[in-house]
């Protein structure tokens, strides 16, 4: 028993397996017959036991060539399937998930295999969009693309969705794409409509929405400052303004932003309404006659008011002396060469709708306040030369300086006084003396100068005509001295220096000064602190002050007091 090929095979697969199965019944014929054989022979020798073993090894070859049949047949009916599955249609591509920005081209990919006698077909739902290389949807934008992949031009929001490529088969073969549709933020609404008015003390709700895909973030900001919060930015499509004031008005930008094309933003305008507010650059300004002086008034309000300048109670208008000006909010009075009868009070006026403010402003002849500029510290243990100096557009007729040993419990910090039970604050001093103008006197030449020591003229003790005597009061009692301005400077800046003597040593005190021209005492200046040291200073500091028409020329030695033919061999040199 054996199997057999048959040399002219047909290339047909049904023909071929029926041919298989022709000679394999064939066979299993002969393999029957050759069994009955078998058994009949068996039969008769069944009663022979030496003979059964013997069969059984002979019937094995025969079950073997049986097996490598089936095997063989496995193989050809494997053979004939594959020939079949290597001629059906296929995909190349793979569903995938798509993402375009609107206005871009929408390419999705359907490549094939094994499609010449089947339909390829695009589907969007239950709608049609190509069958094989016809276009069946009437949209314009779409079409086919090298073979069978789907184009739509300009894409919108609504062509996102499910894109399905199908092979009519039998047993129809599909791939699905899904397309996402990127939209760039817009912002579609603003609750105020980008203006909006309130009252002073007000609050303010503002609403900004956007769209987008995906959904945009949202922000404000200020135009060209913080928001009221202090922040820079806020997250939130809400802006809320409690207890509105001018200071809160401007310009809010709404910005919506997905990070797909350009952020998208919008503006606000909120005007504040309310009544003027007015401040002043300086509330006294200091004149002289012959000069010029100029009032500023800084006034707000929502609507712009009109402002009006008083002279005491009487209105002013506009003169050859009598300037007004206005730039942005700012109104200012120039009142050119300045007559006597102008120094006293004026006022600006400021009114619209919604109010009426006033501030009042003081053009004054007096000097300034006087400013120390003396080291805190003495050289000496007990007296302490202090100087200061002012400006007055009329010559200084006089000073009136005082000065007090400080009380117990006031502590120094700096050069100012820290008391529980003092608020006055103390000015600080430069680190060395200055010397203005020629009303200056020559000071510090000698160490036997007496009590009026830094006056012009008086080189001794004693008093000049009831000026310069010190009254000694209470141990923590003020001490005052009056002293003339001798000689009378004619300069803006003025300024005097005076020795004040009997001082304890290692102590601190305080001093104070006023200025008096022609029209006036000066304001009191703040305290001055200054102390005096433990010891005399070895190191003298000798300055030489020299006067001219129209300037000052300063000479400084400094000499060791070692002996009096060292100090005069100096004073040579110099």
């Amino acid at each position: 028993m054996h199997l057999t090929k048959s040399p002219n095979r047909s290339s047909n697969s049904s023909s071929s397996s029926s041919r298989i199965a022709y000679k394999f019944e064939c066979h299993s014929n002969s393999k029957q017959n050759s069994n009955t054989g078998k058994m009949a022979a068996e039969a008769r020798t069944i009663s022979q036991p030496g003979h059964i073993r013997d069969r059984r090894v002979r019937s094995l070859p025969h079950i073997l060539l049986l097996a490598i049949a089936v095997v063989s047949l496995h193989f050809e009916s494997v053979s004939a399937q594959s020939m079949m599955t290597k001629n059906e249609p296929m995909f190349i591509s793979r569903s995938e998930t798509f993402k375009f920005i609107t206005g871009e081209t929408i390419v999705l990919p359907c490549e094939v295999a094994n499609t010449d006698t089947y339909v390829v077909a695009w589907k969007r739902g239950i709608a049609i969009l190509t069958a094989g290389s016809v276009k069946v949807t009437p949209d314009p934008r779409v079409r086919l693309v090298n073979g069978f992949n789907l184009q739509i031009r300009d894409a919108l929001p609504t062509d996102a969705g499910d894109y399905i490529c199908q092979i009519a088969t039998m047993d129809p073969r599909e791939i699905t794409h899904t397309v996402e549709i990127l939209v760039p933020p817009r912002i579609h609404h603003i609750s105020t409509g980008g203006h909006l008015q309130v009252k002073k003390g007000s609050s303010v709700r503002i609403e900004c929405s956007a769209t987008g895909n995906p959904m945009p973030n949202v922000t404000w900001s200020r135009k060209n400052n913080i928001l009221p919060n202090g922040e820079e930015k806020l997250h939130s499509h809400v802006l809320s303004i409690e207890n509105v004031d001018r200071h809160k008005g401007g310009v809010y930008i709404c910005t919506a932003n997905n990070r797909v094309g350009q952020p998208a933003s919008s503006q606000v305008v909120l005007h504040v309404l309310f009544s003027p507010e007015i401040s002043v650059e300086r509330p006294v300004v200091f004149s002289g006659e012959g000069h010029e002086a100029t009032l500023v008034c800084i006034v707000h309000g929502e609507t712009q008011p009109e402002v009006i300048w008083f002279k005491d109670t009487m209105q002013l208008d506009t003169t050859e002396r009598h300037i007004m000006e206005t730039r942005g909010s700012r109104h200012t009075l120039i009142i050119r060469k300045v007559h006597p009868q102008d120094f006293g009070n004026y006022s600006c006026v400021a009114e619209n709708q919604l109010g009426k403010a006033r501030k009042t402003l003081q053009l004054s002849g007096k000097p300034n306040v006087a400013v120390f500029n003396s080291p805190p510290i003495s050289q000496y243990k007990d007296r302490y030369n202090i100087s200061w100096a002012v400006d007055s557009h009329s010559p200084i007729e006089e000073y009136k300086l005082s000065f007090r040993k400080l009380p117990q419990g006031h502590e120094v910090v700096g050069n100012a006084i820290d008391s529980p039970s003092s608020s006055s604050s103390m000015s600080s001093s430069s680190s060395s003396s200055q010397m203005y103008g020629s009303g200056l006197h020559a000071h510090r030449i000698g160490s036997n100068m007496g009590g009026l020591s830094g006056l012009s003229g008086l080189s001794g003790s004693g008093s000049y005509s009831g000026y310069g005597n010190v009254m000694h009061w209470g141990h923590n009692d003020w001490r005052n001295v009056v002293l003339p301005a001798v000689p009378v400077s004619h300069h803006y800046a003025q300024g005097m220096s005076y020795m004040v003597r009997g001082l304890d040593p290692d102590q601190h005190y305080e001093a104070t000064v006023q200025s008096r021209n022609r029209y006036g005492w000066s304001d009191l200046t703040n305290s001055f602190v200054f102390s005096t040291s433990s010891n005399d200073n070895e190191m003298r500091d000798l300055s030489v002050t020299f006067y001219g028409s129209s300037a000052i020329n300063r000479q400084k030695l400094g000499l060791l007091a070692l002996s009096s033919a060292t100090l005069a061999l100096s004073l040579l040199v110099a």
